[in-house]
């Protein structure tokens, strides 16, 4: 871990206001990753709305490779308080290759639309349901209204484009890097909805996962399908840091 540039011991976390800031998180492979620059602009609108202030980004990317050192590959998480900067490099992580189950949460990430650090209650349900067997959590309404996942975006192909849950949420790096290569739309759904598509599927940093239960309800795993959404991810070039 650095922070402002310089190596910190774990314990050195209370420099930052971890309850009030925000951040993004990355795959780095070869010293690049994928859409470099919606990382970069999510902490510059973050920084501006919370902070009243922009965010260097060539100071960003400085700090990130100061982090990797001489690591080529890792999982990269850069956090922003008001005062500092962190930048965490942990070992590299995949997409899963099983398809997912999900438990849906009644729950909506207060200002969804940022990646802030009051994640709480969406981690606690998450970790619950792993607990009793299944892989990530799918957050919805009181009636049923999905908005996004834990720490996904959930999204479903009708057979011609991208169908994403009009109700507020993160726009991932990934969602957001699909959508370049694909058309797409956002439509009011529902859990009962789901069953209605060829596929759905979870996405975030790591990449692309099918999913195949929300409750106990199955869905359609469409094996094509999500062999050309991950295809089209992968396509996706890789951004110099």
């Amino acid at each position: 871990m650095e922070i402002d540039g310089r190596p910190a011991s774990p314990d050195a976390w209370h420099i930052l206001d971890l309850g009030y800031g925000h951040f993004t998180a990355m795959q780095v492979r070869g010293g690049r990753t994928r859409g470099l620059d919606l990382h970069l602009a999510r902490l510059d609108a973050a920084n501006r709305e919370m902070f009243g202030q922009p965010l260097d980004a060539d100071l960003v990317r400085h700090r990130i490779r100061r982090a990797l050192g001489t690591r080529s590959d890792a999982s990269v998480r850069v956090y922003v308080g008001e005062d500092a900067m962190a930048v965490t490099v942990r070992d590299p992580a995949e997409a899963p290759s099983e398809p997912q189950r999900l438990r849906s949460v009644r729950y909506q990430r207060p200002l969804a639309h940022l990646k802030h650090l009051g994640g709480f209650a969406p981690e606690y349900h998450r970790r619950a349901a792993i607990r009793d067997g299944y892989d990530e959590i799918v957050l919805t309404g009181d009636d049923g209204t999905i908005s996004e996942g834990g720490i996904t975006n959930v999204g479903c192909w009708d057979g011609t484009s991208l169908v994403w849950p009009d109700a507020p949420h993160l726009a991932g790096s990934t969602m957001q890097l699909l959508q370049r290569r694909l058309p797409a739309r956002h439509e009011r759904l529902n859990l009962t909805d789901l069953t209605r598509f060829p596929a759905v599927f979870v996405t975030n940093a790591r990449g692309i996962a099918a999913v195949e239960r929300v409750d106990d309800v199955p869905l359609n795993v469409d094996e094509a399908v999500t062999k050309t959404l991950i295809d089209t991810y992968n396509a996706t070039p890789w951004d110099e840091i």
